[in-house]
């Protein structure tokens, strides 16, 4: 690995300086928007050649396909969607299954209503440190 990429591995030394700091931190905020981008492409690739393979095999009679490594079939997944939310949350009171739910605030509409009623039962402001960091 180049010398310059080792900055950018987890564990790597960490400069003295702050201002040094401030500008590394700005490279590997750059190096990581690149490798997404490019990320995003080949998943994107990825998904296409997925969706390509599904519509192809449904319109068969094949069960699947093989190449010269991989072997490929189209397996259903069951999974739960909702159909009519104010049905749902009205079972969910009722027989109180609020396991149904997954435990998390949508912070937005959250901090909305703190500002408007200034308070909601249950739920308190936290500060978290944020950096910000501009060109000079």
């Amino acid at each position: 690995m180049s010398s310059k990429l080792q900055w950018f591995e987890k564990g790597a030394p960490i400069p003295e300086s702050i201002g040094r700091r401030a500008d590394l931190i700005k490279e590997v905020e750059e190096l990581y928007r690149e490798m997404k981008a490019e990320t995003d492409a080949v998943y994107a690739r990825m998904s296409e050649l997925r969706e390509s393979i599904i519509n192809d095999l449904s319109k068969s009679d094949d069960t699947g396909a093989a190449g010269l490594k991989y072997r490929v079939q189209v397996k259903t997944e069951t999974k739960p969607k909702p159909a009519d939310w104010d049905a749902l949350y009205e079972y969910i009171l009722k027989h109180e299954r609020f396991d149904l739910l997954q435990r998390r605030l949508s912070d937005r509409a959250v901090m909305d209503l703190m500002e408007e009623e200034g308070k909601v039962p249950g739920v308190e402001r936290i500060h978290l440190p944020k950096l910000s960091i501009t060109k000079i």
